[in-house]
């Protein structure tokens, strides 16, 4: 070798050397940041010609594709899981646990124990009065319940809204980001930086929708969600969604009172069978506000109906004319199964039997249709109504099974079929968040190691110096052939 090759082999060690000690304190430096993918140089042996040394060939980026798929599915199903938990234990809290004084179950008992005090003393106003305060409280506590279910289905679709705003914003950056790396690309400039950005990005989505990631030979991602809805390819999709001032019970989906998900103007459907956007937690505030909400509006409504088909039973109040309500009305007219639906929401005590409004207590023990006041020792009406809770009789309202259940036992029901389905939900939540952390701790372990970048600049500083010391030997030689 002569000097002059040995000297520019020397000098392409440096500038490598120089370029390694750049990459690694990238690396180090970016250890924990989002989305940033380590750096490794590519190197190559220059070994024709007169040229000897070494060259450097580009700056590659590492991950594992398979991992951060895998990751941002389980990230999408923890969303998922996570969100139906989250609301159906506010569903629970509403309904409340028995032993609660606001509970459902404890109204319920409540006005059973009144019934129970006023039966042994008809004549006691102030029993009667006891009897009135209990069913008052208990229909106001299926009106809460019913307000407060509403109001999560409120609040889905102000979320969904929100998070379909976001999802726009992302993926319309996605695809700026897009142009860029294709024109840095093309340049032949890096582009490494711009794709850990765009990395960040598609991750802050993930547990939105189940993604799918494609990158092409010019650096350009194509998304696409696991049911093969495209989010960009070439463009990306533009979702649509309006959100709902109020929702009532009355209102749904299916009935169009309800936006549902556009994609660049096509309806798609966020669950059953031919679902476009199953998954994450997009579909589930859809489940929520569609299904799970609606399904726990719909057995308090079974509730409610089965309380006032039972007070209503004609052969319970003689003085009640057949088309008009027993003790409780779906806000002043007969409850009917054919208006089922919101009957939580509207129950109330009828005026009849509140002296607030125009009635007279008596008529608890006397028929909420007397004209004039009876024995004041007869409890024939009070023990009636309690016997009418008391027995077990097939549930009014298809919202529930067939089996014959008290009004207590249907109370309990109630809470119970919630409280299954947030159990379920928790565990549910539980396994795709211990799924997440192990597949993200397996995805940080293949990440930047810093022990290890830290010794190979140690590497890059010997070899630094071994390159050094080799001009400083062929300068000295240099100087000692000129001298001769």
């Amino acid at each position: 070798m002569t000097i002059s090759s040995a000297l520019s082999a020397a000098l392409t060690g440096l500038t490598a050397s120089s370029r390694a000690a750049s990459v690694v304190s990238e690396n180090i430096a970016n250890a924990r940041t989002e989305g940033f993918g380590e750096r490794s140089l590519t190197l190559s042996s220059i070994a024709h010609g007169a040229g000897r040394g070494v060259q450097v060939l580009g700056v590659t980026r590492s991950s594992d594709p398979v991992i951060l798929g895998e990751r941002r599915s389980a990230g999408a199903a923890q969303g998922e899981a996570e969100t139906r938990a989250g609301y159906l234990q506010r569903i629970e809290t509403l309904i409340g646990l028995p032993g609660e004084d606001a509970s459902l179950s404890a109204r319920f008992d409540a006005f059973e124990i009144s019934l129970v005090s006023a039966a042994s003393r008809p004549d006691s106003q102030a029993r009667l009065e006891f009897v009135l305060n209990a069913a008052q409280e208990l229909a106001r506590t299926l009106n809460n319940i019913s307000d407060g279910i509403q109001e999560i289905r409120q609040q889905a679709d102000a979320q969904i809204a929100t998070e379909i705003t976001q999802l726009n914003r992302t993926l319309a950056a996605i695809h700026d980001l897009n142009g860029t790396i294709r024109t840095s690309v093309s340049r032949g400039e890096n582009a490494l930086g711009l794709i850990d950005r765009q990395q960040a990005l598609i991750d802050g989505i993930a547990d939105l929708v189940p993604i799918r990631e494609n990158r092409n030979d010019a650096g350009m991602v194509s998304l696409y969600t696991t049911d093969g809805l495209s989010l960009l390819d070439g463009r990306p999709a533009e979702f649509g969604f309006s959100a709902t001032p109020a929702i009532t019970p009355l209102m749904s989906l299916q009935n169009n009172d309800l936006s549902g998900l556009t994609v660049n103007g096509r309806p798609i459907s966020t669950s059953g069978s031919y679902a476009s956007l199953s998954g994450g937690r997009l579909a589930a505030l859809f489940a929520v506000r569609d299904e799970i909400a609606p399904q726990a509006q719909a057995q308090l409504d079974g509730l409610a109906l089965d309380l006032t088909a039972r007070l209503d039973n004609p052969g319970l109040d003689p003085t009640r004319a057949a088309a008009d309500p027993g003790l409780f009305s779906d806000d002043g007219l007969l409850a009917s199964a054919t208006y089922e639906d919101g009957l939580a929401a509207r129950i109330t005590v009828n005026a009849a039997v509140d002296p607030d409004r125009g009635g007279a207590l008596w008529r608890l023990r006397d028929g909420v249709g007397a004209t004039s006041e009876g024995a004041p020792g007869d409890p024939t009406l009070l023990q009636g109504i309690l016997d009418a809770l008391q027995t077990e009789r097939p549930t009014a309202s298809t919202a529930f099974s067939a089996t014959s259940r008290s009004m207590a036992e249907l109370a309990s029901d109630v809470l119970s079929l919630t409280s299954m389905d947030r159990q379920f939900a928790d565990a549910r939540a539980a396994e795709t968040s211990g799924k997440f952390t192990a597949l993200r701790e397996a995805e940080l372990s293949r990440g930047v190691d810093t022990d290890q970048q830290m010794q190979r600049l140690l590497e890059i500083e010997n070899a630094y110096a071994a390159n050094a010391r080799v001009i400083s030997t062929l300068d000295d030689m240099l100087d000692r052939l000129l001298g001769l």
